[in-house]
């Protein structure tokens, strides 16, 4: 597994959490649940794109299909 997946899923965390602090001290909440949102959408993205190199890597060495 590349170490660079985990920071890169780290500093969007990091980053979400920031400005999701800063949106809610200034009054917008519904801007802070929309990024923190946003956020999550992306992480997902990632972590479902390595889910399918694991099933095509799992394909390929029990040689299903």
């Amino acid at each position: 597994m590349n170490v660079d997946l985990i920071f890169k899923i780290a500093s969007i965390g990091i980053l979400l959490s920031v400005l999701h602090t800063v949106l809610d001290k200034a009054g917008k909440e519904e801007f802070a649940y929309i990024t923190t949102l946003v956020g999550v959408v992306i992480v997902f993205s990632l972590v479902i794109g390595l889910i399918s190199k694991l099933f095509d890597n799992i394909k390929t060495l029990f040689q299903l299909y």
